[in-house]
């Protein structure tokens, strides 16, 4: 069993989280911003599909510049050895 404690961030200080904020921007300005989204499903679509190439395709720095689907590869090559 583990225990969790929950811990909030205070009102008006972003940075306590900057990961998340980091990541916010990154939707906001790669999606949200540059989409235009003809309906809620269509909305859903581009977020399906961003989410994809952020989570699989797209290159991470925390990673060491390698994508999440090429990280976990290697990972694996590593572990069978």
């Amino acid at each position: 069993m583990r225990i969790v404690q929950i811990d909030f961030i205070q009102p008006g200080k972003p940075v306590q989280n900057c990961h998340i904020e980091s990541f916010n921007g990154s939707v906001r300005d790669e999606l949200l911003n540059t989409s235009w989204f003809e309906s809620l499903d269509d909305a859903r679509r581009g977020v399906q599909a961003w989410r994809d190439e952020y989570n699989v395709d797209r290159p991470h720095s925390s990673l060491g510049d390698k994508s999440p689907s090429a990280f976990a590869s290697k990972l694996r090559l590593l572990e069978a050895e």
